[in-house]
């Protein structure tokens, strides 16, 4: 690929979006950060990437590749889960995970009110659908509507802090790429002669 091609837009989009993603690794591998967990990036990177890639393919394949890739660092150095790579109910974090990038696909205008209604929209996506997974053939709670909703209660602090951390690295990302485009017009999408 000849330099002239390589689209400075999606690089740097593709850029954020892993830098975020190591962060979370990083702050995952001190034992100390453990009081915080939840409050991830995950969300954010979702919401980044849906909102800044036109492409649908890039707009779930770069933030889930980010989240895989940051689930197997962590798999090796903390968790050494010895059943496997992923972690069980993975598919419900990676369920939830692309039906929060859908939801940033219906962003026409990035602004504060849109971030932070989206940011909402996610986490209770996110509630919903992980803790669905917890709920499921639980010992620990009722295998009906009232232990579902007692583990949905349960898990309000880790969604507190989800929501926390959605919101503050939303703020970073979109207001770093914001920042950017301003800075170099050349990442504006309209002065690109490929769509990202």
């Amino acid at each position: 690929m000849s330099i002239e091609k390589i689209n400075p837009r999606t690089t740097l989009i593709i850029a954020l979006i892993f830098v975020v993603g190591a962060l979370r690794t990083y702050l995952s591998l001190d034992q100390n950060m453990f009081g915080l967990s939840n409050f991830s990036p995950v969300g954010a990177m979702a919401l980044f990437g849906s909102v800044y890639f036109k492409k649908a393919w890039k707009a779930f394949c770069f933030p889930i590749l980010a989240l895989l890739v940051s689930d197997f660092i962590l798999h090796i150095f903390v968790f050494k889960n010895e059943h496997g790579f992923l972690y069980g109910g993975w598919y419900y974090v990676y369920g939830a995970f692309l039906l929060m990038t859908a939801v940033g696909r219906f962003i026409r205008k990035v602004s504060v009110n849109s971030i932070l209604l989206a940011s909402l929209i996610i986490v209770v996506i996110h509630w919903l659908v992980t803790d669905f997974g917890v709920w499921l053939g639980s010992k620990t709670y009722s295998q009906d509507l009232a232990g579902y909703w007692h583990c949905l209660v349960m898990a309000i602090p880790f969604e507190g802090r989800f929501l926390a951390g959605t919101v503050i690295y939303s703020a970073i990302l979109f207001g770093a790429f914001e920042w950017l485009q301003y800075k170099y017009p050349v990442l504006a999408l309209k002065n690109q002669t490929t769509i990202s």
